[in-house]
C-alpha cells in the first residue's frame, strides 16, 4: 500500500507540474555590482515584503554573514529573535535549534531547507538532523516564524530554516578565501562562476578544519578536531532568453563528508569545574564519518507576468558511522557522571577515566559504530499568482510535495575492559543492538492568498499533509516487537495572518495557525502527532536603512512530544521511540532592531539587537522514560529554553575598512523538566565576539576573528552524557581574493 501511494503522488505531482502549476521561491536577481552575486530581497514567498507581511520572518543577509564569518550555525542564529541553540561540541558540527520553544535536540522540530528543498537526511522518518550544511558557505539565512511556517513543513510547531546557496553570477568572477588560526584552526574556500545569456555556472568547494580544543587522558597530542569537505556545482540554461514564457533549467549537485574526533561523553561537574577542556581516556578512539550526496533539478518558468512556476525534483543520499561510546555493562553512563561519589558508581566513574582497572563484566565499556544509512527523495512544484479583485490585490500561493525518506540503522557494539588505563577488547562476539528501517512517504499540498484592501493584508492559508509510515524490525525492542508495521494518517494545517499599515513604515501584526510534528515510523501506532495552536501578535518598523519589531508569542500545545535519541542522552532501548508530554503552554516576547546610518560618504555604522524572553511550563504531571522529562510535576518547566536570551552587534564599515564587535548572553537552561531552583542547570553565559578587515587593494580583502575574547569557560551542556564546554577564545586571521 505504501509503494502505491507513494507512486500515485508522484504521479499527482509530476502531472500538476507539467501543467505549470508551480513558481519560484526567490524574486528574479537582480544586476550584480561589482562581485556578480544577486542580493537576497526581504521578499515573502508569496510575493508581498517581508514587513508588509503578518508573520515574523527574518533574513541574515551576505554581508551579516560575512562580518564575522561564523562557521558555527549556532552564533549566526542566535542574533535572531525566538531561536535557541543548545551546544554540544563548540563547533557546531551538528547543530541542535530550537524556535519558540520547540526541542532544540538536533533541530528536529524545525523544517530545515536549503535553497527552498528538505536537507535533514529524512525529515520525516528521523528528523534529527545530523547533518547541516556549512553555514559559511552560504548567502544568506531565512529563518521563518508564526503562520507563514504552513508553507513548508513538515514540522510547523516552531518554524523553519532555509539556507540559501551562491547563485550563478550575471559574469565571470571568483573568489578565495584562506584562513587559519588556534587549535590548528585551517578553512580553504574556492569559488567561480561564469555565464552569458543562455547558460551558466557557479562551482564552490570548502574545507574546514580543526585540531580540536580538548585534550585526551594520556593521549595530550591526540586530534579531537575535525575535517569537513563540501562541494557544490550549479548550471544553468536558458533556451530563448527572449520568449514571451521564460524558461529556465537548473542542476545542482552537491558533495560533502566529515571524519570528526567526536564523543558524546563529557564530564562529571567537578571535573568540569577543574579542567573544562579535559576528555577521559575512555574516549580516545571515538569518531564520526559520514558523506551525502544530493541532486536538485530545478525548472522556473514564468508563463505571464503575474504567474510564476518553480518545480524541484531533489534526491539526497547520507551515511553516517559514528564509532563512539555507548553504555556501561552495569549502570547508565548519565548517571554515574551525574552522581560519581557513589560506592558503585565510584568504580565505574574510574573505570571511564582510566584510573580503575574493569574487574567485572558489568564494569565492561560497550563501544559501537551505530551505522545508518538515510535517503531523502520527492518532487515539489509552487505556483505564486497575483492579480486583484475589485480593490483587492492577491498574491496566491500554491504548492504541492510529494516526499519519500527512509533510515537503515544497523547498530553493532563491542565490549572493551580498561586495563592500564587502555581499552582492550573483551573477546566476546560483537552485539547486534538496533536492526531496523523506518520509511515514510508523504503528499503534502498548501495554498495560502494575501490580500490586500488599502492598508490592511489578511493572508488566509492551509497545509495538507497525508502520511504514510512503515517499520521493519529485525529485533525486539522493549516497546516494538520484531516485525513489520505501518500506518496512514493525515493532518490539516490552518492558519490566517494580518498587517494592518499604520503608514508607509509602521504596522501592527497578528496571526494564528495550527504547529504539527509528525510521528517517527517506529513510534506511529503508539503515539500521537505534535500539535499545538500558535498565536502571535506585534508592531513592525521597516524602513530602507532600519528595522524594528516587538512580537508576543504564546504556543497553546494539546500534546507536546520529544523523539528520544542518543544525542539527548536516551538508552539504546529507547531510541528512536516518541515520548508523549499532553498539554503544555510556551509564551514569551520578541524585540529586534536593526540600523545601518551612514555618517559620511563611505562610512556606515551598522548596528543590531535582539533580545528573547520564553516562558514554558507543562500542565500535568507523568513519569516518561525520556531523560529530559524524567518524573514530572504539573507546572515544570521545559529543558534547554533560556529564560532571557540578548545579541547585539556594532560596527564601523568602510570601503577600505571595518570593524565590528558582537556580545551574546544566554541564560541559564535546565537540564531536566523542573520547578525553581531546584535540579541541574546550565550556566548563563556571555559571549564577546570581535572582527576586523581592511582592504589593501580592491581585490584583496584581509581579516581577523576573534572568538569569546573573555575566555569564558562554561557548561553549555549536559547532554548526551555529562558536562561540555563551550569553545574557548579563538582567534583566526585569513585573506580573501576576488575577481
Amino acid at each position: 500500500m505504501g509503494k502505491r501511494l507513494g507512486i500515485a503522488a508522484l504521479v499527482v505531482v509530476a502531472r500538476l507540474a507539467y501543467a505549470g502549476q508551480a513558481r519560484a521561491d526567490d524574486p528574479p536577481p537582480a544586476p550584480p555590482a561589482p562581485a556578480a552575486e544577486p542580493p537576497v530581497e526581504d521578499i515573502d514567498v508569496t510575493g508581498t515584503r517581508v514587513h508588509e507581511r503578518g508573520g515574523s520572518t527574518h533574513v541574515v543577509k551576505d554581508a551579516q554573514l560575512r562580518r564575522f564569518s561564523y562557521d558555527d550555525a549556532h552564533q549566526v542564529l542566535l542574533g535572531v529573535p525566538g531561536v535557541y541553540v543548545r551546544p554540544e561540541d563548540g563547533v557546531g558540527l551538528r547543530p541542535n535549534i530550537g524556535i519558540r520553544g520547540a526541542n532544540s535536540d538536533r533541530s528536529k522540530k524545525i523544517t530545515l531547507m536549503e535553497d527552498g528543498v528538505l536537507v535533514g537526511p529524512a525529515p520525516y522518518s528521523a528528523p534529527a538532523a545530523y547533518y547541516f550544511p556549512l553555514i559559511d558557505r552560504m548567502r544568506s539565512v531565512r529563518v521563518i516564524k508564526g503562520p507563514s511556517a504552513i508553507l513548508y513543513g513538515p514540522h510547523t510547531v516552531g518554524g523553519a530554516v532555509d539556507l540559501l546557496t551562491r547563485e550563478i553570477p550575471s559574469r565571470t568572477s571568483g573568489m578565495l578565501d584562506l584562513a587559519g588560526g588556534q587549535y590548528g584552526f585551517n578553512k580553504q574556500h574556492v569559488l567561480f562562476g561564469t555565464s552569458d545569456e543562455r547558460a551558466g555556472v557557479v562551482i564552490e568547494g570548502m574545507r574546514l578544519a580543526n585540531g580540536g580544543f580538548k585534550t585526551i587522558d594520556g593521549a595530550p597530542d591526540a586530534n579531537t578536531g575535525f575535517v569537513r569537505n563540501e562541494w557544490m556545482a550549479k548550471a544553468s540554461y536558458t533556451p530563448d532568453p527572449t520568449a514571451r514564457i521564460s524558461n529556465e533549467l537548473q542542476v545542482k549537485a552537491t558533495y560533502s563528508d566529515e571524519v570528526s574526533n567526536e564523543t558524546y561523553l563529557g564530564l562529571t561537574d567537578a571535573d568540569f569545574r577543574a579542567s573544562p577542556y579535559r576528555r577521559y581516556r575512555s574516549t580516545r578512539f571515538d569518531r564520526m564519518e559520514n558523506h551525502r550526496t544530493s541532486l536538485v533539478v530545478t525548472h522556473k518558468a514564468r508563463l505571464l507576468p503575474e504567474l510564476d512556476v518553480q518545480t524541484d525534483v531533489y534526491r539526497h543520499d547520507f551515511t553516517r558511522s559514528w564509532r563512539k561510546v555507548n553504555s556501561f555493562g552495569g549502570s547508565p553512563i548519565f548517571d554515574v557522571l551525574m552522581s560519581p561519589e557513589t560506592p558503585r558508581n565510584r568504580i565505574y566513574y574510574g573505570v571511564l577515566t582510566g584510573a580503575v582497572d574493569a574487574t567485572t563484566p558489568d564494569q565492561t565499556i560497550y563501544i559501537g559504530p551505530n551505522q545508518r544509512v538515510f535517503v531523502s527523495q520527492g518532487l515539489q512544484t509552487r505556483v505564486r499568482a497575483s492579480g486583484k479583485t475589485g480593490p483587492v490585490r492577491h498574491a496566491v500561493e500554491y504548492g504541492v510535495r510529494a516526499h519519500y525518506d527512509e533510515i537503515v540503522r544497523k547498530h553493532t557494539q563491542d565490549g572493551f575492559v580498561m586495563t592500564d588505563g587502555s581499552l582492550v577488547g573483551d573477546g566476546r562476539a560483537t552485539q547486534t543492538t538496533a536492526d531496523n528501517k523506518g520509511a515514510s512517504w508523504a503528499l503534502a499540498m498548501h495554498l495560502t492568498d494575501a490580500m490586500t484592501w488599502g492598508p490592511v493584508t489578511v493572508t488566509p492559508g492551509m497545509r495538507i499533509e497525508a502520511i504514510h509510515t512503515l517499520y521493519r524490525e529485525a529485533l525486539t525492542k522493549g516497546f516494538v516487537p520484531a516485525g513489520t508495521d505501518g500506518t496512514t494518517y493525515q493532518v490539516l494545517v490552518p492558519g490566517v495572518s494580518g498587517y494592518w499599515a499604520l503608514r508607509k513604515d509602521l504596522g501592527i501584526l497578528a496571526g494564528v495557525h495550527r504547529g504539527f510534528s509528525p510521528v517517527p515510523p517506529e513510534s506511529a501506532r503508539i503515539a500521537q502527532p505534535e500539535t499545538s495552536v500558535n498565536y502571535e501578535a506585534g508592531v513592525r518598523y521597516a524602513r530602507k536603512r532600519a528595522r524594528a519589531e516587538i512580537v508576543g508569542f504564546f504556543n497553546d500545545y494539546s500534546n507536546l512530544t520529544n523523539i528520544c535519541t542518543f544525542s539527548n542522552g536516551c538508552q539504546a532501548e529507547n531510541l528512536d521511540r516518541q515520548f508523549d508530554a499532553g498539554r503544555a503552554q510556551i509564551w514569551g516576547g520578541e524585540a529586534f532592531a536593526e540600523v545601518e546610518p551612514k555618517v559620511a560618504k563611505d562610512m556606515s555604522l551598522p548596528m543590531r539587537v535582539s533580545y528573547t524572553y520564553t516562558w514554558t511550563e507543562l500542565l500535568s504531571g507523568f513519569v516518561s522514560g525520556d531523560p529530559q522529562f524524567g518524573s514530572v510535576r504539573d507546572g515544570d518547566e521545559l529543558p534547554y529554553v533560556p529564560p532571557h536570551q540578548l545579541a547585539a552587534t556594532a560596527g564601523v564599515e568602510t570601503k577600505r575598512w571595518g570593524v565590528a564587535v558582537s556580545g551574546t548572553f544566554v541564560d541559564r537552561m535546565r537540564e531536566i523538566a523542573g520547578q525553581g531552583d531546584q535540579g541541574l542547570f546550565t550556566d548563563s553565559y556571555f559571549l564577546l565576539d570581535a572582527s576586523a578587515k581592511v582592504r589593501p587593494t580592491r581585490w584583496m580583502e584581509l581579516y581577523l576573528n576573534a572568538r569569546n575574547i573573555t575566555d569564558d569557560q562554561y557548561l553549555a551542556s549536559r547532554r548526551p552524557f555529562g558536562a561540555r564546554p563551550g569553545a574557548p577564545r579563538w582567534v583566526q586571521a585569513g585573506v580573501r581574493l576576488s575577481f
